[in-house]
């Protein structure tokens, strides 16, 4: 028997339970043998506090602090690069995105394969940083565990029942016992509504790939930016001596372990080579992972319309991280039946009420 059950063991899930768990008994079910298996393993791993709908906004605002004190943030910068045709769109990225355009020499600076020939605008933004996000889930699970609370790893969830104010889950020969009941599953989130008797609210995930290549031209790229192409068409970012680019590809796809589809790859690297004068020749490696969004693109944190004991903690699409710490508190604070820090306006765009 505890306070609250939560299934799901990514960056949603654990941010809300460590936040939780100081006031309640929290249990986490995650359905994988270990934490942040599926889309918060296989992030991108960056803040940028401009990105994303006004609330996501809001809630990077207000988590940067909290990760900065925790230690989890390093420097990386942001650059957008652009072709002569795509002026356009590169104008409404460094508004979007509040940019500062930089010369074509400074664009080389920062990265030195960028190709002069096509290289024609590029703008700058040193605030975007990394996150170290396995420090972070290992942390937050540290934290529950602290204050009496367990992660049940391996713990496939089969059945949900309501009766008499009670949930009971099922997770083959183990049954959970709890009065709130909180949805953290990613791309699943939906299916655990359903099984639970809850409506869905439409979240659907969208694959997201990434390929590891050596770093280009044997170039020491640990102090590069990340660089985007406009309309974020691929991206590119350095990790650990390597180089990852992404197609930026955002394909509805059913819940499941992702995989990287090779055309799908080869149409971003090819993005990508059309802007640097240095070739892929071989891949280190590949992934992909889940990015899951409700319909308008924005978080949905707070109890079910018709459910209050049945809690939504989804849709966090790419900003699972660098939200987690206002999100997190957030659905604790409504939880709890405490007051909360952020902006009525705010707290109601990101409340599953709007699709009531």
């Amino acid at each position: 028997m505890t306070d609250i059950l939560l299934i799901g063991g990514g960056v949603a899930g654990l941010s809300a339970a460590a936040a939780l768990s100081g006031s309640a008994n929290v249990t986490v079910l995650e359905a994988e043998t270990s934490i942040g298996y599926h889309a918060s393993g296989r992030s991108a791993a960056l803040i940028e506090q401009n990105y994303g709908a006004p609330s996501v906004q809001a809630l990077n605002r207000a988590s940067v602090e909290t990760l900065a004190q925790g230690g989890y943030l390093s420097p990386r910068g942001l650059m957008i690069v652009a072709q002569a045709h795509e002026r356009e769109a590169y104008e409404s990225d460094i508004a979007t995105l509040g940019t500062t355009p930089i010369s074509l020499a400074e664009a080389r600076d920062f990265v030195p394969v960028l190709d002069p020939a096509k290289l024609a605008f590029a703008a700058y933004h040193a605030d975007a940083q990394d996150i170290d996000t396995d420090r972070m889930l290992q942390d937050f699970a540290r934290t529950l565990r602290q204050n009496g609370g367990a992660v049940e790893t391996g713990c496939r969830v089969e059945s949900i029942r309501f009766d008499q104010g009670m949930w009971t889950v099922r997770c083959g020969d183990k049954s959970f016992h709890a009065a709130t009941l909180i949805n953290a599953a990613g791309a699943w989130a939906d299916q655990v509504a359903g099984m639970a008797g809850i409506a869905p609210l439409g979240i659907v995930p969208h694959r997201r790939s990434m390929a590891r290549i050596p770093a280009p031209g044997g170039h020491e790229v640990r102090h590069w930016p990340m660089f985007f192409g406009v309309g974020e068409s691929w991206y590119a970012k350095p990790d650990a001596g390597f180089l990852l680019v992404s197609p930026a590809d955002e394909d509805p796809v059913e819940p499941h372990d992702a995989w990287a589809e090779d055309m799908t790859l080869a149409q971003g690297l090819a993005l990508y080579e059309e802007m640097v004068t240095e070739p892929v020749t071989r891949l280190q490696s590949s992934w992909a992972g889940l990015r899951s969004f409700a319909p308008d693109r924005t978080l949905v944190l707070g109890c079910d319309t018709m459910q209050p004991a049945f809690v939504w903690c989804a849709g966090q699409g790419g900003y699972g991280f660098q939200t987690a710490p206002a999100a997190a508190q957030l659905l604790a604070d409504e939880v709890l039946g405490r007051p909360t820090a952020l902006d009525p306006e705010i707290v109601a765009a990101l409340s599953p009420r709007r699709f009531q």
